[in-house]
C-alpha cells in the first residue's frame, strides 16, 4: 500500500508584545475572510474579565472562540489537532491556531511539511511573544513568515496571489443572458450589467465551447477566473465584471489617475493608456512591445519597488500578471485601470487604491462593437468610465479613459 502523503502548511505568525492581546486582531481578519465565502477554520483564545476561583484566589476566565461557527467553546489538550485534521479534511482555505504552541503539537501530532515546497500548502496563522521568537525559527527554520501585529500585514502575507478566487467568491448564482465573443474583447450579459474582458489571443478556439459555457451560472464562470487556460481566464474576468460592474453603480467620471500627479517619486505604467499626456509627466511606461523612451516588461522588477506609484492596464487581471505587480509595487499607491476592472472595494485589501472601470449601459450596442472588433476608445459609446477610491479625497476630475 502506498504510503500516504503528509500534509502541507504555510506558516505564518504573528509577532507581538507579551503583554498585547492579539487575538482580536487574528479574529477580525479570519472573521472578514469568512464573510467574503472563505473556508476558515480555527480558534482563538478570548480571556475574559471574569475570575474563576483558584488556590491563589482569582484568575482570569479562559475561553475560546470558534471563528468557524462564532460560538464560545472550551478547548481541551489536542484540541489544535483536530482543528487542523478538519482543515485538511475539508481544504479549508486558512487554519487560525492563536496559540503557538498548540500549533506546534497539531503540526507535529499530523507531520505536517513545512518547508519549500509548501507554497500551496494550508495557510497557518498564529502569534507568539516576541522573546519566544526563537521557537519559531527552531520550527520553520528560514521558512514561514514573521508578521506585524497589524492588519496591512496579515493581508499582505495572505497575498494577492488569492485575489482571483475572492472575486468570484462573491459573484451569486445568476443565470448567464448572453456572452458575446469578438476578435479582442469578450462581454458576458448577467441580469445587473455586463462584463467585458481583453482576450489574449484570437478567440477563434473559444466560440465551439460557448454554448457549453452560456448554460452555466454566473458564479460557474467567474470561477473560471482561476483556471490557467486564457481563454477561459478571460471568460471568469468578464462573468466577474457583470457581477460588479452593474449598470446602477456610481463613481466619479474618469479613471481617476489624476490623483497621482502630484505622487514623489517616478509614476510606473503599465501598458500604455491615452490621455496621459500632461497628468502624469513623471512617468516611465512599460509595455510588452515597447516603443522608442518605453521599457519592456521585464523592467518591472527594477522600477515597481522604488516606484512612486503605479498604474496598471486591467489587461494584468486577465493575464495573470497582477499578483506579481502587487507584490513588487507593495507598499506603494496603485490604481488598475481599464475595462476589464472590477468595480469592488475586495480590491481595497490587495494593495489597489483606485479601481478605474467601465459600467456598460447599452450592452446591445456594445454586444455589436465586441463583434466588429472595436477598440476601448469606442466603448464609451455604450456606457460610462468611472472611479472608485479608497480614502481619497480627490475631487479633481479624472481624464477620460
Amino acid at each position: 500500500m502506498e504510503k500516504a502523503q503528509a500534509p502541507w502548511i504555510r506558516p505564518g505568525v504573528v509577532v507581538h508584545d507579551p503583554a498585547l492581546s492579539i487575538d482580536g486582531l487574528l479574529a477580525e481578519f479570519a472573521l472578514g475572510l469568512r464573510g467574503r465565502g472563505f473556508n476558515v477554520v480555527g480558534y482563538v483564545q478570548r480571556n475574559n474579565r471574569g475570575c474563576t476561583g483558584t488556590s491563589d484566589g482569582c484568575a482570569p476566565r479562559i475561553e475560546y472562540f470558534d471563528l468557524r461557527t462564532s460560538a464560545a467553546l472550551s478547548v481541551e489538550r489536542g484540541a489544535a489537532t483536530a482543528y487542523l485534521r478538519e482543515a485538511m479534511r475539508n481544504a479549508a482555505d486558512l487554519l487560525v491556531i492563536s496559540r503557538f504552541s498548540a500549533s506546534l503539537e497539531a503540526t507535529e501530532n499530523v507531520k505536517a511539511i513545512v518547508g519549500p515546497d509548501a507554497v500551496q500548502g494550508i495557510p497557518l496563522l498564529t502569534s507568539i511573544a516576541g522573546q519566544c521568537i526563537h521557537k519559531w525559527h527552531s520550527f520553520v527554520r528560514q521558512d514561514g513568515a514573521m508578521i506585524s501585529p497589524d492588519m496591512k500585514s496579515l493581508w499582505s502575507w495572505w497575498g494577492p496571489e488569492r485575489l482571483f478566487r475572492d472575486l468570484a467568491l462573491g459573484v451569486e448564482e445568476h443565470d448567464v443572458r448572453q456572452i458575446v465573443c469578438g476578435p479582442r474583447w469578450i462581454m458576458v450579459k448577467g441580469p445587473l450589467g455586463a462584463g467585458l474582458a481583453y482576450l489574449p489571443r484570437h478567440s477563434r478556439d473559444l466560440l465551439p465551447r460557448l454554448p457549453g459555457f452560456a448554460k452555466q451560472s454566473l458564479r460557474a464562470l467567474a470561477g473560471l477566473s482561476r483556471s490557467w487556460d486564457p481563454l477561459e481566464m478571460a471568460l471568469g474576468i468578464a462573468a466577474i465584471n457583470a457581477h460588479y460592474n452593474r449598470s446602477d453603480l456610481e463613481g466619479r467620471t474618469g479613471n481617476g489617475v489624476r490623483s497621482f500627479r502630484k505622487v514623489a517619486g517616478r509614476v510606473v505604467v503599465i501598458g500604455a493608456f491615452p490621455g496621459l499626456d500632461g497628468v502624469l509627466p513623471n512617468r516611465a511606461v512599460i509595455e510588452a512591445d515597447p516603443r522608442p523612451g518605453e521599457y519592456p516588461t521585464v523592467a518591472m522588477d527594477t522600477l515597481l519597488p522604488g516606484c512612486g506609484a503605479a498604474v496598471v492596464n486591467s489587461s494584468a487581471i486577465v493575464n495573470r500578471s497582477l499578483p506579481r505587480i502587487l507584490r513588487l509595487a507593495q507598499n506603494r499607491r496603485v490604481a488598475l485601470v481599464g475595462p476589464a476592472t472590477p468595480m469592488t472595494e475586495r480590491l481595497y485589501d490587495y494593495g489597489i487604491e483606485v479601481l478605474g472601470g467601465f459600467v456598460v449601459t447599452d450592452p446591445a450596442g456594445l454586444a455589436m462593437a465586441v463583434r466588429a472588433g472595436a477598440p476601448p476608445r469606442e466603448f464609451g459609446r455604450f456606457g460610462r468610465f468611472l472611479h472608485l477610491s479608497r480614502g481619497q479625497s480627490d475631487t479633481e476630475e479624472s481624464p477620460p479613459s
